[in-house]
Order: C-alpha cells, then structure tokens, then sequence
C-alpha cells in the first residue's frame, strides 16, 4: 500500500526527459540472516533476491541507460554462476565495493564517469520488492528538483534515548528513510569527493550538505531484507503480487 506524507514530492507519471542510471548495492554478508550465504544471493520464490531487484530497475518503462551492481569481489563468481543458472539477459556492469557503504557507492558512481548529464539512483541490492512506480516518481523528483529519496511515515509512537531515560518524539515530523534515493549525477559526484564521515548513513545524508533533499512517498512494501522475518513476508507479498499481474493481463 503506499505510502503518503506531506511533505513528500507530488507523483510524477512524465517519461523519462533526461538519461537515467542505476548503481545497486548488495555487499550484505547474511549474519543477520543466519543463512549459509549472502543476503542477496537467497532464494525468493525461485530466484536469488538480487535478481528481483535487479529486474526491476530494467523495467523498459524506466528507461535506465546504464546499470551497475555493486558486490565484494569474493562474490563475483557466484553471481556470475547464479547469472547463468537463470539465463539472465539484462545487461549491467558488475564493480567490486569498498570496505563500507560510502566506498561501496563512490566506485559504483566511477563506473558510469563517461556520463555527465542525468539522475542515478542509488538502491539496496536487498530491496527487490520496490514498486516501479515509486522508482519512476523518484527518478521524476530528482530530474526536477536535483535530490530525491523514498520514504516512508513511522506507524509506530516513537521515542528518543538520553542520559535521563526517553522522550516522546512527535512521529509525523519523521520519516522512515528507502531507496530508491536518486540525485543529479554530478551533483553525487560533487558528494562523493568530500571525505567519508562517520555521519554517512545514506546517500542522502552524503549530499545534504550541498543540496536540499526532496522526499517522495516510498512504500511500505519497499522491505529492505535483513532478518529471516523479511525474506518470509517478501515471499508473500511478491505471490500476491504475481497474482495480480496475472490477473490483470
């Protein structure tokens, strides 16, 4: 179901006016999971979880030039094999990452430096249940407005920790913050030249200090698979989903 906030960006159904790019992060290790390998190489309804997301942001709707995916260099190999398993034909470039999140994204973003015009996003490798049309009003925002992110409102009450105990936090003043976060690419460029802070939690808070930072509604679908509880509700939520496609076509 989506998500409304508002403060968020109107949705945007316009084609695509400037190129597009994608750079897919999954350099997860599965601990949380308590799987036997990566998070993004688990099975979801048949295929590994990296292959659903990476499906989505080829979407020919989208029109995404350029994609590229993001992983330790110890993973090439699976990946390549898992590619052939599934006789996967979507083209991407595939970069080894850095030792955090920040480098991760820095040496994804150097693989697309032929291009010096367009929006790239920035997407969890292990989000593969991302509605197309909150990747595309994320795209749409960002060509318009320079920086855009998906984002979600708390359902939860909220509080804050300090020395004393905790404190109430007025939840319709937070967001809950997704991917798809999608910036000008030179504008990320310009971010990603700066020195890696301890700050970084997202690409958004990476560029925040250059540009101000427009929210679009995410959803609450948009799971980001961490624990063994994600990947089950994810295998449920994407049946439904196929159900309805099927209905519908």
């Amino acid at each position: 179901m989506p998500a409304t906030s508002p403060d968020a960006a109107p949705l945007f159904n316009t084609p695509a006016a400037v190129p597009r790019f994608a750079v897919l992060v999954a350099g997860g290790s599965g601990t949380r999971m308590g799987a036997d390998r990566p998070k993004q190489f688990l099975d979801l309804n048949g295929e590994p979880v990296l292959l659903h997301t990476l499906r989505r942001f080829a979407e020919p709707a989208l029109g995404v030039t350029a994609i590229v995916v993001v992983l330790p260099l110890d993973q090439f190999e699976t990946w390549q094999q898992l590619c052939t398993a599934h006789k996967v034909q979507i083209p991407h470039t595939t970069v080894a990452g850095g030792a955090s999140r920040w480098a991760s994204v820095r040496k994804g973003l150097a693989q697309l430096a032929e291009y010096h015009h367009g929006v790239v996003a920035v997407h969890d490798g292990v989000r593969p249940l991302t509605p197309v049309a909150v990747i595309e009003n994320t795209y749409a925002a960002a060509a318009e407005h320079g920086a855009a992110i998906a984002a979600v409102p708390p359902k939860d009450s909220v509080r804050g920790l300090s020395q004393q105990g905790s404190y109430a936090l007025d939840r319709t003043r937070l967001r809950l913050v997704q991917t798809p976060q999608c910036f000008e690419i030179e504008l990320l460029r310009r971010a990603y030249q700066l020195p890696e802070l301890p700050t970084f939690t997202d690409d958004a808070s990476v560029v925040e200090d250059l540009h101000p930072i427009r929210l679009v509604p995410g959803d609450y679908c948009n799971l980001k698979i961490t624990t063994p509880e994600d990947l089950l509700l994810a295998e449920v939520l994407l049946q439904r989903e196929n159900k309805q496609d099927s209905r519908s076509s």
